[in-house]
């Protein structure tokens, strides 16, 4: 992911501002479906990416909720696929690929060929850049480098000094295990490396476990997270980055740091033995033209995948200096390791679930 890291450096932090122009294909028979995830996330792609993405290339789209790679991977198994493309966390495809469960990108079909290096493999297409951060209650806390401000994971562990309920993640082990260990002493640019052990794995889970009577809720959705910061059901919440920009949008007192915070991606991936394999590639084209991605920072604080997206956008600078792909943020985050999630997140999930399993 050091690729990634500095490939994004080239984003520039002023944008032209660039006329879009579209053209609409002829209308193809085979709908096909494409799952997604709910609240303010799915809502962002629909009218940024897929709607428009629809109609300009005449492919029909049935749309759904409930993303899911272990889904995914058990329709593959059980022979029953009825999913055309998914979207999914980069450190999700790569295990998923790991086990046969993806279809190749045809990438004759789709063009990569102005995407950041590190923001596709063979099995995924990236959609968006976006950062697991550590958020918290800004009226009990203080705002963002304000004095007295939580700004890293040793903090969102100490509740002597920030005393307070805590949110974390549930049933899935993307972005669990990484801040526990930072929390624990372990340099960014080593996580990946202790955490390649069954010890070094152990020693996350056990600091999270140290934390877990301050755990009032486990949350399972980007939804989930941002409404426990709106309501003020707790003092602080791992999450992402744009699910709590947008929260704020809507009236909660939540702030978070990118110190410290896990730099990542969501892609598209095709199930094995998708049922319109072929239309739903080319939808996969489509929808990673530039002129949908720079669309994308209105609606939720992602940046694009498309490095001519930020020659298209008409984002104001602010707005574009606040997103995770912006060369100011990029440098202070942990780029997630796909490698490291191909070869362990089956071990690393088995071991979490015993924990939330306790």
């Amino acid at each position: 992911m050091k690729q990634f890291a500095k490939s994004t450096l080239k984003v520039p932090s002023v944008l032209l501002v660039a006329g879009m122009t579209f053209t609409a294909g002829a209308a193809l028979a085979e709908p096909i479906t494409v799952v997604s995830w709910g609240g303010s996330y799915g809502a962002a792609q629909d009218a940024a990416l897929f709607n428009d993405a629809s109609k300009n290339s005449g492919i029909e789209i049935t749309r759904e909720s409930g993303a899911s790679m272990s889904k995914t991977c058990l329709q593959v198994e059980s022979g029953a696929v009825t999913w055309d493309l998914v979207v999914t966390g980069s450190g999700g495809a790569a295990s998923a690929a790991a086990k046969g469960c993806l279809e190749k990108i045809d990438y004759s079909v789709v063009d990569v060929s102005d995407f950041y290096d590190n923001l596709y493999t063979d099995y995924c297409v990236g959609s968006d850049v976006f950062a697991t951060v550590m958020s918290w209650n800004t009226d009990k806390y203080g705002e963002p480098g304000s004095p007295g401000a939580p700004q890293s994971w040793a903090d969102f562990w100490d509740v002597e000094k920030f005393p307070g309920t805590r949110a974390y993640r549930a049933n899935n082990v993307d972005g669990a295990l990484e801040p526990a260990l930072m929390a624990d002493g372990v340099p960014a640019d080593q996580v990946y490396e202790v955490l390649s052990t069954e010890e070094g794995m152990k020693r996350a889970i056990n600091k999270i476990r140290e934390l877990k009577p301050h755990i009032a809720v486990f949350w399972d959705s980007g939804a989930m997270q941002a409404q426990l910061m709106k309501d003020g059901e707790v003092d602080m919440s791992t999450g992402w980055n744009g699910r709590f920009d947008n929260a704020k949008k809507d009236g909660a007192k939540v702030g978070y740091t990118f110190d410290q915070a896990l730099l990542d991606y969501d892609c598209f991936a095709m199930p094995k033995g998708a049922p319109n394999k072929d239309v739903a590639m080319k939808f996969l084209a489509e929808v990673s033209k530039p002129e949908y991605q720079a669309n994308l920072p209105f609606h939720i604080t992602y940046g694009p995948t498309n490095k001519k997206a930020y020659e298209l956008t008409t984002a104001p600078k602010e707005l574009i200096e606040s997103l995770p792909s912006h060369p100011n943020n990029v440098p202070k985050m942990l780029p997630v390791s796909l490698d490291w999630y191909a070869k362990n997140r089956t071990k690393a999930l088995e071991l979490y679930m015993e924990l939330l399993s306790e």
